[in-house]
């Protein structure tokens, strides 16, 4: 009956922060041209490379910016037809960094941002809800970092990166008739990132970065039951007040490699591209430790494994920007991002698709002041879904969209 009540299907994606859906949304001007990554203009460059600031024209640059992420995702059983559709609340990326250079070969900055989250919320009765009804992931990057100017064409810049995470995902008891609390909002890693710049000649840039793994640890998550009848709490090692006990569990945010480059044809015309790597094979199963409750699959039965059988993923990224004037700029991009799981691995918990997306955006500059804006449509293809792990079947298929604004400021 305990492996039942909590089986390993249902807890395959209780901490999935990286499930598949890696935000791409730290800079409004980057997401205009595809999120690429060599632009050196402002210190939005910062979180994408942070050697990338020894080229930034100006001594102090400060950056600030945000999205709002709309999307959906529908479900559908191919055997009753039965269709299913997620209300899922807007979501708010946001982002800033400042770079200072003290020294002429010398620069300083810091970078905040939220790279990996969303939320995602399924009606309460739907026909997957003891595997979900509503999961929200939160992550929020600080990075300070440094970088040295070698000469007029190559810097080296390195960052550290202090990670928090939040987690709260509810889902469905139905043999009880009850319902599953799964929350942590302390779960915190470490990680770094490293990367050269290169301006050989003024008409060329060359990005290369690396970002870390970052091994999130929840130390003190707790999970709360709710039945209509409380005696059950005690059979499972549960407070039995509350019915809650605690766990912990590590998840690995896993590397990105990056290589970007932005060339200009003309004065006012310049292309960039970029192509990344994503190791999300070290993602293979997560492992939760519950304190009491013996609801595991292993000789320790408070220990619980789930296979999460991710594979390594690339993005693949086109941008362009031109200047109609000294104050006024257009860009255009689009890219393609690989799911990192197949079919047969495909959760609701955390839902990823092989995606096209286009992008655009303006930018207008007012002395030492710039204000951007973005727009990017999502086009996910349409999955198969093959789960016997989860016994989950059907079709899904989502639509996402985004806005953004920026603001800079390059004082001097």
């Amino acid at each position: 009956m305990k492996k039942i009540l909590v089986s390993t299907a249902l807890l395959a994606g209780v901490l999935s922060y990286a499930g598949g859906f890696r935000v791409s949304l730290q800079g409004v001007k980057q997401l205009a041209m595809a999120h690429t990554s060599a632009h050196a203009e402002d210190a939005s460059v910062a979180f994408f490379n942070p050697a990338g600031m020894s080229f930034i024209p100006s001594k102090l640059s400060i950056v600030a910016g945000g999205f709002g992420a709309s999307n959906k995702v529908t479900f559908q059983n191919l055997n009753t037809l039965q269709s299913t559709e997620t209300d899922n609340p807007m979501g708010t990326p946001i982002y800033a960094a400042i770079a200072y250079k003290p020294i002429d070969k010398l620069s300083i900055g810091f970078s905040f941002s939220t790279p990996f989250g969303s939320t995602i919320e399924w009606p309460n009765d739907w026909e997957g809800k003891e595997m979900v009804q509503k999961l929200e992931l939160k992550s929020f990057y600080f990075q300070p970092m440094v970088s040295y100017k070698f000469n007029d064409w190559l810097a080296f810049g390195a960052s550290y990166i202090y990670a928090r995470g939040k987690v709260n995902w509810d889902k469905a008891v139905t043999q009880f008739g009850g319902e599953l609390n799964i929350k942590d909002e302390k779960a915190s890693g470490h990680g770094y990132g490293f990367g050269f710049y290169f301006r050989p000649d003024p008409k060329l840039d060359v990005s290369i970065a690396y970002r870390s793994p970052v091994d999130m640890k929840a130390k003190n998550g707790k999970a709360t039951f709710k039945f209509p009848s409380a005696s059950i709490y005690p059979l499972l090692g549960l407070d039995p007040a509350t019915g809650t006990d605690n766990f912990t569990a590590t998840l690995p945010l896993v590397e990105e490699y990056t290589i970007g480059l932005t060339y200009k044809i003309t004065p006012k015309w310049l292309v960039s591209a970029d192509f990344n790597y994503h190791g999300w094979e070290r993602y293979g199963r997560l492992t939760l430790d519950f304190e009491n409750a013996p609801v595991g699959n292993q000789a320790d039965p408070t220990v619980l494994v789930s296979p999460k059988n991710f594979r390594n993923s690339k993005t693949f990224r086109l941008g362009t920007q031109y200047a109609f004037t000294n104050m006024i700029y257009g860009r255009l991009g689009a890219y393609y991002d690989e799911s990192p799981y197949t079919d047969e691995n495909f959760i609701p918990e955390t839902p990823s698709f092989n995606t096209y997306v286009v992008t655009g955006g303006v930018g207008f500059k007012l002395k030492q002041f710039g204000v951007d804006i973005a727009a990017g449509y999502a086009m996910p293809q349409a999955r198969d879904v093959k789960n016997a792990g989860l016994g989950f079947y059907g079709q899904a298929k989502a639509t996402a969209f985004y806005l953004g604004l920026g603001l800079s400021y390059n004082p001097f």
